[in-house]
């Protein structure tokens, strides 16, 4: 297929561009850096310019390339994580969530496309008051952190405006990344020992490595039929286990452990929630839907790949 990939410069778009290409695909990656073109175009992408929350731009780059297929990963974080006031921090990407995927749905539309895949996200946007992994059927929280209420209105817009449109529309909802450029800063943290467990560290937080979410993504776009997928790996696990064995396997001492009302103090509330409540999901409908697995079925083995070596020689390093 001739694939329209709107975002191919973030987290998923570099290993997503270079396994469509490696697949037969087409690619046609957008970017508005001119500086990050060459790296796709090495890939095999035809590389074009485009501002998702231009309509004009979007129309054109979508009528130019046209695609059979528009894979919608348009983020833009930037600079120092901001979690005390998180609606702020993420403005740029809720902005492309709301108005980006409204420009590439009226675009699709107009161009003819018959498919668009849109990055959502599974983690502390889940409905906190069900035992177990979260399906798919079961609904976002209503009740977030009020620094977070922005956040997951852009998230439901454009859940909704994707799996209502006139298209075969598909949303996947990505667990926690982890991989090369992904992790990085995330690694960082916890081998200067700033990222405590606060309180209990019940919060379960599922995983997905970046190769395996660029899988699923194109699973999607093979066979995927419409509808909302989660993404994540088959082993949700509680801030509590999977931090001190992610430390460990870094080279680095465990984590500091803090209680709730230090963590609510120093981090805030949206820290506290994550840590503390949130919920992991199941990946079973996109395991048998989309007829994918994941290679790395658990963040124990994929921290340990994505970290270059195992955990025993980095302690050995470390000593």
């Amino acid at each position: 297929m001739r694939v329209l990939v709107a975002g191919s410069t973030g987290a998923i778009g570099i290993p997503l561009v270079r396994q469509l290409v490696a697949r037969g695909h087409q690619v046609i990656a957008t970017t508005r850096r001119v500086d990050r073109a060459e790296r796709l175009r090495g890939l095999g992408a035809t590389v074009t310019t485009m501002d998702g929350l231009d309509a004009a731009s979007v129309g054109e780059a979508v009528a130019r390339a046209q695609p059979d297929a528009i894979i919608h990963q348009m983020t833009a974080l930037a600079g120092k994580p901001d979690m005390r006031h998180f609606d702020r921090w993420f403005a740029a990407t809720n902005a492309l969530r709301t108005t980006g995927t409204r420009n590439l749905l009226a675009a699709a539309q107009a161009a003819g496309v018959r498919r668009l895949i849109a990055q959502s996200y599974a983690g502390w946007n889940i409905d906190r008051s069900g035992r177990g992994p979260a399906t798919e059927r079961e609904p976002l929280d209503a009740h977030p952190v009020p620094a977070q209420r922005e956040t997951l209105a852009a998230i439901r817009f454009l859940e909704r405006a994707v799996t209502e449109a006139p298209l075969a529309g598909i949303v996947l909802r990505y667990g926690v990344f982890y991989g090369a450029g992904a992790s990085d800063a995330f690694v960082h943290l916890v081998r200067r020992r700033m990222i405590p467990i606060i309180g209990s560290g019940a919060g379960v937080w599922s995983w997905i490595h970046v190769d395996d979410a660029a899988a699923a993504t194109i699973a999607a776009l093979e066979r995927g039929e419409p509808g909302i997928y989660h993404v994540a790996d088959d082993a949700p696990a509680p801030v509590a286990e999977w931090l001190p064995y992610l430390a460990q396997v870094a080279g680095a001492k465990p984590p500091r452990r803090i209680p709730t009302w230090l963590g609510r103090l120093v981090a805030g509330d949206v820290i506290v929630r994550m840590m503390t409540e949130v919920r992991g999901v199941s990946n079973e409908k996109a395991k048998w839907v989309l007829d994918w697995r994941p290679r790395w079925t658990s963040w124990r083995d994929g921290f340990r790949h994505a970290l270059g070596q195992p955990a025993t020689d980095r302690r050995e390093a470390a000593a």
